[in-house]
């Protein structure tokens, strides 16, 4: 997709967000919005979000000199859920369809995105976690079913730390031995990396590799000719998060986005609700 004129707001407050995350100092951060403020007017709108994304938080780390200002609240976010994993698994394995559930789950982790909500607490995400059974959900689930059951191999693509935690339930459902779970390259806002596939545990569970590229999306163009293959022989790619869905929409390939709808500009491309979990057939 390209960045709509809707995009160029919430980018800056990401930038304003992150800033304030890594320094208390003042004069610092009047220094860092200009500078946002700056590569703000000549973004390439012909390119998705998390491509200027990238451009504004590769340039608060360089002003900060601090390279991963969110790993702390990763690590803390992976903690948090991994506590919370023995009971979620007992929930998912009891339930009258577990596919469904830890499908369901697993799009509730989507909420620990601190690129649209810099603010989102440990209570929220419970409640996600916990309201995950009774929240709107729309999408073709038996044709996502029929689409694990066919695929030879299958490429998931991972979003947040924490909601990686998650995604363990749902990979438990799918055929381990065909998938393949891929992280960011480097650190991007809070997305995963392979520390955080690692503190997951999904490494003892799958396959794991990184796809070469810190954008808070997948911009095939920049990632990493190993990931490109893997991406070009995968008969099946299940994308979690906005910015998997931002990057790839419109790509020819048999690809199944799982995300909460979280602003107007996705709602109007996937043309659901706010709120709502979704699952988008890319083929559909």
């Amino acid at each position: 997709m390209k960045t709509f004129i809707e995009c160029i707001p919430c980018l800056i407050r990401q930038a304003v967000d992150t800033a304030k995350f890594v320094t208390e100092d003042t004069e610092l951060l009047q220094r860092i919005v200009k500078e946002c403020l700056i590569l703000a007017a000549d973004f390439d709108i012909s390119q998705p979000p998390p491509a200027s994304a990238r451009r504004i938080y590769r340039k608060i780390c360089e002003m900060t000199g601090n390279n991963d200002p969110y790993q702390e609240v990763k690590a803390r976010f992976n903690r948090m859920v991994l506590a919370m994993l023995p009971e979620l698994i007992r929930i998912v394995g009891s339930s009258g369809d577990p596919f469904m559930t830890a499908l369901r789950m697993a799009i509730a982790g989507n909420v620990i995105d601190f690129g649209v909500n810099g603010g989102v607490s440990e209570n929220a995400v419970k409640r996600a976690i916990e309201n995950s059974i009774q929240e709107p959900l729309s999408g073709d689930i038996s044709a996502l079913r029929i689409a694990v059951e066919r695929a030879g191999s299958i490429l998931y693509l991972a979003d947040n730390a924490g909601e990686i935690v998650l995604d363990r339930l749902f990979i438990g459902y799918l055929p381990a031995d065909r998938v393949t779970l891929a992280v960011r390259g480097g650190p991007a806002i809070n997305d995963a990396t392979l520390a955080d596939a690692y503190a997951a545990g999904l490494h003892e569970m799958v396959r794991v590799i990184d796809n070469g590229y810190d954008a808070p999306g997948t911009l095939l163009d920049q990632c990493s000719p190993e990931f490109q293959k893997v991406f070009a022989d995968a008969d099946l790619v299940i994308s979690k998060g906005q910015g998997n869905f931002e990057t790839l929409i419109g790509v020819d390939k048999n690809i199944f986005y799982l995300f909460k709808v979280k602003c107007a500009v996705a709602a109007m491309l996937s043309d659901l609700p706010l709120g709502t979990y979704a699952v988008v057939n890319g083929n559909a």
